[in-house]
């Protein structure tokens, strides 16, 4: 099989069902910027750093009478006058300088706070060390301070004091310190500096042999360096410590998972699920390792003693629902997510899914009901897709066109998911010129777009460019050379040439290879095996094939094989029951034209 014979179902069938229960790995980078001034734009807007100004407060006491005075010399006033007009208008060094000069006349660390991120914004190493230098003596617990001094100290590649400043982070507050960490992480990744963190740390390990958090984050930092091996060990080293940390448990079996061992994710998460029962957080991981190895009956028992333990869990009944569609038990389904309708956060995806279930019974009007329903959250936009697809597929054309017109209205950032769509509405319609031409002119602003390729390659076979189905899905596989759907489409394309068998093949045992399991896959190379007269290795692949998807090409393709091979009633018993379902395939059709009317 080479190119999907209805885009539109496969734009839908992105494992929709699954969709929020992709196993979610802990970010190692989702963090939270120094106060939002280490990242500088190109050009930065005059409000982007302009520094509230700072209310002068009379302070009582005679003790205070020196600091009243000082604060409200008119020197110093006009200083940070000049310092916040400054920074209003983008003149960001003469802000620096005024809030530094009244940081240094008035014991206020708040002028040494805006000096010390000023500096920072306009990366100025040394202005940075001063303004900190002054803050810390100000305020000497301040984490915000000690967090941009040691940012300055990794920067400057001074080790020693990174170290220390990490250290007087960690004594203050231990529950803080991973955030801290990730937070220069997150920075000094994109100075390339990220190793400097990690170097860092090391030493402060030295410091603090029994101190857990600290080989956390170097396992955190060292899968951010993709080393694996490295993640591993340090993992362990704190679990060593503590070895009943939930958070470091669930990373080390995220660290198998980055690295494609899910049986090794599997027996970590079962044997701390058994340690710890009540560890909800490690059922979950489990449960979605599970299903990221397809094995829903197991993950659904998991998700069954998550809810037997917690009622209220809607989180984890959704995806109990999610499941059983997967296992293909669509009343437990309909009943999880019926009682969900009554849930306010989670009544909208519930209802997309209900729909899903009519859509599957062949309720149409049902089923666009419930996708008519979902107005907010976030399958909206799935839900006037699924709607649209269900238009076309009765052939309802111009209400589908229309219903896409207002998705585009209204989702504008689906540009080329609606593009997509549209192509193929034209494409059900036989309107394959203006599918080509659709798709021609949005590949002249985006000439490497893999998805318009491979579609523009789809329609260009439909009104025979075979140049251009050829060029468009070689060049999708010279951007991405393990592009199994493109290596299939191209593989099987070149079938209808003879003389390139050689060629195909090397495309499809590739594909082959890539995604053993794959239906689609497996018939194009069944029928690579059938045009070089490999009657019974064909027959195999194929059989494989139809057993794993009973699509209308594959039966098709084994009713052929079947036929050449001599067992013609089973062919005649293959093809009559495809073309009961479908009888306007064209495949079947083509079949029946060639070898059972050719036959009479």
């Amino acid at each position: 099989m080479g190119f999907s014979d209805n885009l539109l179902c496969n734009i839908l069938s992105n494992k929709l069902g699954l969709c929020v229960l992709i196993f979610r790995l802990l970010s190692v980078i989702t963090i939270v910027l120094l106060n939002s001034c280490a990242d500088s734009p190109a050009k930065p807007g005059a409000r982007e750093l302009s520094v509230a100004p700072v209310k002068i407060t009379e302070t009582k006491g005679k003790t205070q009478q020196k600091e009243l005075k000082t604060s409200i010399d008119p020197d110093v006033l006009f200083m940070l006058l000049t310092a916040e007009l400054a920074g209003q208008r983008g003149q960001y060094d003469v802000a620096l300088e005024g809030y530094m000069e009244a940081a240094k006349r008035v014991n206020d660390s708040r002028f040494a706070e805006r000096a010390a991120m000023i500096a920072l914004y306009l990366k100025d190493s040394n202005k940075t060390d001063e303004a900190v230098a002054l803050w810390l003596r100000q305020d000497a617990k301040n984490p915000t301070a000690r967090k941009i001094a040691a940012l300055s100290a990794l920067r400057t590649g001074n080790k020693q004091a990174a170290v220390e400043h990490l250290n007087v982070l960690l004594k203050a507050d231990p529950a803080g310190f991973e955030n801290a960490v990730l937070e220069l992480a997150n920075v000094l990744q994109r100075d390339g500096k990220a190793a400097d963190v990690y170097d860092a740390l090391e030493a402060l390990s030295l410091q603090h042999p029994g101190q857990a958090e600290i080989y956390f984050m170097q396992s955190l930092l060292a899968m951010q360096m993709k080393d694996k091996d490295l993640a591993e060990r340090k993992i362990q080293q704190a679990l060593k410590i503590r070895p009943d940390w939930d958070k470091a448990l669930i990373f080390q079996a995220q660290i198998a998972v980055f690295s494609g061992d899910l049986n090794s994710a599997k027996s970590l998460l079962k044997e701390a699920s058994d340690k710890y029962p009540d560890n909800n957080k490690i059922k979950k991981l489990l449960a979605q390792v599970l299903i990221k190895s397809e094995e829903y009956q197991e993950a659904g028992e998991v998700y069954q003693s998550i809810i037997l333990a917690d009622p209220k869990d809607f989180e984890s009944q959704f995806a109990l629902g999610l499941v059983y569609l997967q296992l293909e038990q669509d009343e437990q389904a309909e009943d999880i997510f019926k009682k969900l309708l009554e849930q306010p956060e989670w009544q909208y995806q519930a209802g997309f899914y209900l729909g899903k279930i009519e859509e599957k019974r062949g309720h149409m009007k049902k089923a666009l009901a419930w996708f008519d329903k979902v107005t907010d959250g976030p399958l909206v936009f799935e839900s006037g897709i699924s709607a649209i697809a269900l238009l076309a597929k009765d052939k309802q054309y111009n209400d589908a066109s229309f219903r896409l017109s207002t998705l585009q209205t209204r989702f504008p950032k689906q540009k080329l998911r609606i593009l997509l769509v549209q192509a193929e509405l034209y494409s059900q319609q036989k309107r394959y010129e203006e599918a080509f031409n659709l798709l021609t002119k949005a590949l002249a602003d985006s000439p490497d777009q893999k998805e318009l390729l491979y579609t523009r390659a789809l329609i260009a076979e439909r009104i025979g460019k075979p140049d251009i189905v050829e060029a468009d899905l070689k060049k999708i596989l010279v951007m991405e050379p393990d592009n199994v759907e493109a290596l299939n489409a191209l593989g099987y394309t070149l079938l209808s040439k003879p003389g390139r068998y050689a060629e195909a093949e090397k495309y499809l045992q590739h594909a082959l290879r890539l995604q053993p399991n794959e239906a689609v896959v497996i018939d194009s190379y069944g029928w690579l095996q059938f045009k070089l007269g490999n009657n019974e290795k064909a027959l195999e692949y194929l059989q494989l094939a139809y057993e794993k998807q009973q699509e209308n090409e594959i039966a098709a393709h084994l009713a052929e094989v079947l036929w050449a091979l001599g067992r013609k009633d089973e062919a005649r018993e293959l093809f009559d029951k495809a073309i009961k379902a479908a009888p306007a395939d064209e495949y079947l059709l083509d079949f029946q034209r060639r070898i059972l009317h050719g036959a009479h």
